[in-house]
């Protein structure tokens, strides 16, 4: 039986990150898989970025969180809901982050640099980074990489790759959406809820 420093889980990401790879069986194989996927995917983000704004304009409990003023932002936010439009310059904004959040995933090593940037996209849509007024519920964050997790199945499900590839990809994205969802979790506290 391995002992497991639970604390330190609380503590240290990129002990978490360790942990969590190893309980879910994330391997080296899995980082392989996900970067051997980067010629299918990557021509891809920008439609798949499109689908996930649609969606996320489509429901005000998720739009809502994009009136506010981003952080690094340096234009005029929208007025209200009915401004918000995937042209908007604050959501083209917002769309080029989770562009870069997607070539991120496909596009480096799984080493301790990795594990600090997923633990800042959890960071980041909490009040303790970014902007401070914007508190996005952990529900709509959990919407979001359900979302995401299907539009990237469905692109490895229709990739022209081979069978074996196929499982191989989607248990990978799998396993590192899981851990990306704790990392979200992680960074929301009971006040937060």
């Amino acid at each position: 039986m391995l002992t497991i420093d639970e604390e330190k889980l609380e503590s240290d990401a990129d002990y978490r990150f360790k942990y969590l790879a190893e309980f879910v069986g994330f391997t080296e194989d899995d980082a392989r898989a996900i970067l051997a996927f980067a010629p299918h995917l990557g021509p891809r983000i920008p439609a798949l970025v499109d689908t996930t704004y649609e969606k996320l304009l489509g429901y005000d409990a998720t739009a809502r969180h994009f009136v506010s003023k981003q952080h690094g932002f340096d234009g005029e936010p929208p007025a209200d809901l009915a401004s918000l439009t995937l042209d908007h310059p604050q959501i083209r904004f917002r769309k080029d982050h989770l562009n870069r959040y997607l070539m991120q995933l496909i596009g480096r090593s799984y080493d301790a640099k990795m594990v600090m940037y997923l633990d800042m996209v959890g960071k980041m849509h909490t009040s303790k980074a970014g902007n401070k007024d914007i508190r996005i519920p952990l529900v709509q964050m959990n919407a979001l990489m359900g979302l995401l997790s299907d539009i990237l199945i469905k692109e490895i499900i229709s990739a022209p790759i081979d069978d074996d590839s196929k499982s191989r990809t989607l248990l990978a994205f799998n396993k590192i959406f899981w851990i990306q969802n704790d990392f979200i979790s992680r960074n929301y506290t009971v006040a937060e809820l």
